[in-house]
């Protein structure tokens, strides 16, 4: 349960007197929904104001303060053209306040004729006219309004001005309660970092203040990490049990291939795990194409061999699908029942397989978030897989392993490299095995970086490409076209392509089709009836057409580098040579180019990984805002790297060293749980 002291800073804006259902709007489109909120909904930039006594003293293009006196109104011909106000200052040197969109009943109020205010605004100059377009500020010379020449400018949204944002963070500050200090004494000396009510204050007057919003950023990230400290703590704490397999199922399975170095050394890592009577909590990084599925299996096989049971998490039905075909495939002949469950299963056939869930006639589920419904039980759950583990959350995982009577093993697995650094951010409280090994007979793809000018050029090619038998796939940023962006949409593209290719060789696949629907496309296209699927990154994981061998991925620069290499994933899965074509457009920045040219020039994801956290700097880290993951809304991307190393260490000598939530220094990082929202480690630990 929250503290008490920390509840005024959780109240609904909405709750704040002037906070209307009208002013809501913007602020819920910029994540504005309490207090807390917009203390944390830090300025970007900042405006100084040049105070002047003279027009001729300021020169065009400043922010200026002067006082001026309304002359003469000018409205348009039309009810919509600009009203204007001509003002003059002390000296007579004239300007001209422009306001557009029907607001000269708001100007006129403003602007009394004969009367003088004090105005704020950027000059500019309209011909040989000066003119200030909607003044930010005016007051009545006399007034207690002071405006101020230096102010935090905000990240807006439409229907919400800077000021009246300020307004409410002025009430935020308000509202902030003297809280305990959470960071360790000497590491707060040594940084000359100030206390957190007084960072706030400062980090809200301007956004230069480098000391001040590193307090409030290490703040945030040491609460993550104290968090994920606190549930590995208190898993490690709760009894499991030991599963180990006797080899009767591992040993049958008959494969075309053997295992690589690493699938065997990571599978001894993870058989050792689930040998020990603690719950194993490890992830499993492995490029595209590693064979993770293959280690996955047989850890599932170990519990199966042990009389349990096993359970396989996947994000999307589609991924799901491909999971489910390709280990029956694999267990072809082995007395293993394996069974499917999403949310598209109703009737007879989800009653048939909650039945033998329950009694323990399925050994093995794979499915979506549906197999952890509150419907779904187990006769002996051991095991749980959770596959692109970056699309869920520890709190989702935690409700899977609460589907067990005793902890079940964890094993997540993601295609997607994650940097040291996010690793320490969003998955410190796992172990982590890594295969860095290709199995053999799969060539690197082919990846070329082509102008979109030459479109022309790429679906002739594509032409040639299919007459030879070959499959392809092309992938577009946007379902649909847009009237306000110039992106390629998939329904647009795969239009086109019918006309050049033929109707019937060209499938389309996007989120918003229903899952039958995309099911039917992909199993054409599978089945090779299909010879180009165009789709959106719904394709991103799971897809396996070994017949595919060519990728065209347009506006390649619009997406992630993640994305690009989990798309060209899709190809060089069969003995073909297989290329992928990223598309891009003409006008690119230096970072879009150097980012396509690394795509370009490497195939190691992990290589990509690193590179896209050093090239992106302040822009959105690899994966760190996908759903479920730990969201940062203080600390940018550049003091994730900086300070988290700093904020590890610090959190593991307080779980540690300082006794954790019971020692001395407990209570005051429980309020820093509570205020940055990591706090579903506390009563898991507590819970035992």
């Amino acid at each position: 349960m929250r503290p008490e002291i920390l509840n005024p800073l959780f109240a609904a804006l909405t709750d704040l007197k002037g906070v209307g259902p009208q002013l809501a709007k913007p602020l819920t489109r910029l994540g504005l929904e309490r207090v807390v909120d917009v203390l944390f909904h830090l300025p970007t930039g900042l405006v100084q104001r040049y105070p002047v006594d003279r027009l001729d003293d300021a020169q065009v293009g400043q922010q200026i303060i002067v006082t001026l006196t309304a002359q003469e109104y000018r409205s348009g011909r039309s009810p919509r053209a600009p009203f204007g106000v001509e003002a003059f200052d002390s000296a007579g040197d004239h300007v001209r306040l422009v306001y557009f969109g029907r607001t000269g009943g708001l100007a006129k109020k403003l602007f009394p004729l004969g009367e003088a205010r004090q105005v704020s605004g950027r000059l500019d100059a309209y011909g040989d006219m000066r003119q200030i377009v909607h003044p930010d500020h005016v007051a009545e010379p006399d007034s207690a309004e002071v405006i101020a020449t230096s102010e935090a400018i905000y990240p807006l949204s439409e229907g919400l001005t800077n000021a009246r944002l300020r307004q409410l963070v002025e009430i935020g500050l308000e509202r902030r309660p003297d809280l305990a200090e959470w960071i360790d004494g000497p590491l707060l000396a040594l940084r000359e970092w100030p206390d957190w009510r007084a960072a706030l204050t400062r980090a809200h007057a301007s956004p230069h203040d480098a000391p001040a919003r590193d307090r409030l950023a290490y703040d945030e990230i040491f609460a993550s990490q104290v968090a994920l400290m606190l549930i590995r703590q208190g898993l490690r704490n709760r009894k499991g049990r030991a599963i180990v397999g006797d080899g009767r199922l591992t040993g049958a399975l008959r494969l075309p291939f053997g295992l690589t170095g690493a699938q065997e050394r990571v599978g001894r890592e993870i058989a050792a795990d689930m040998a020990r009577d603690t719950p194993m909590l490890r992830m499993l990084q492995g490029d595209v194409g590693s064979g993770k599925t293959l280690v996955a299996l047989r850890a599932m096989l170990a519990a199966v061999e042990a009389g349990t049971q096993a359970a396989l998490l996947a994000p999307t039905e589609i991924l799901a699908r491909q999971h489910y075909a390709t280990l029956q495939a694999m267990l072809a002949g082995l007395p293993v029942t394996i069974a499917i469950l999403t949310g598209r299963d109703k009737g007879r056939v989800r009653e048939s397989t909650l039945m033998g869930l329950a009694d323990g006639s399925i050994d093995i589920l794979v499915g979506t978030h549906a197999i952890f419904q509150e419907a779904v039980t187990y006769r002996d759950l051991a095991l749980v897989v959770v596959d692109e583990q970056h699309r869920f959350g520890v709190a989702q995982r935690l409700m899977l392993t609460g589907k067990a009577a005793r902890p079940p093993h964890l094993l997540v697995m993601t295609a997607t490299p994650i940097p040291r650094t996010l690793l320490l951010a969003n998955h410190g409280e796992m172990d982590v095995s890594r295969i860095d090994e290709m199995p053999p007979g799969r060539t690197p793809v082919d990846t070329r970086v082509v102008s979109i000018d030459r479109l022309d050029e790429v679906v002739s090619g594509l032409a040639r490409h299919l007459a030879s038998g070959a499959q392809a796939y092309w992938v577009c940023p946007l379902v649909a076209e847009s009237e306000t962006s110039e992106l390629a949409a998939a329904e647009e593209r795969a239009a086109l392509l019918r006309l050049r290719l033929g109707a019937d060789r060209v499938g389309l696949v996007h989120g918003r089709m229903k899952g039958p629907d995309k099911d039917a496309v992909m199993a054409r296209f599978q089945a090779g009836e299909i010879g180009v699927l165009v789709a959106t990154t719904v394709i991103e994981v799971g897809v396996d057409v070994p017949a595919a061998s060519l990728m065209v991925i347009e506006h390649a620069e619009n997406f992630g580098l993640a994305q690009l290499h989990q798309l060209r994933g899709r190809v060089g899965r069969g003995t073909a040579k297989s290329v992928c074509l990223l598309l891009r457009s003409q006008a690119l920045s230096e970072t879009a180019r150097e980012r396509l040219a690394l795509m370009r020039d490497t195939n190691d994801g992990f290589v990509i990984a690193e590179k896209d956290l050093e090239l992106r700097g302040g822009g959105e880290l690899l994966g760190l805002k996908q759903s479920g993951d730990a969201d940062y809304r203080v600390a940018s991307p550049e003091q994730l790297v900086r300070l988290l190393p700093i904020a590890h260490d610090d959190a593991r000598m307080f779980v540690e060293r300082d006794g954790g939530i019971e020692g001395a220094r407990g209570e005051a990082v429980r309020l820093c749980l509570y205020l940055f929202e990591r706090d579903a480690a506390v009563p898991l630990l507590r819970s035992g």
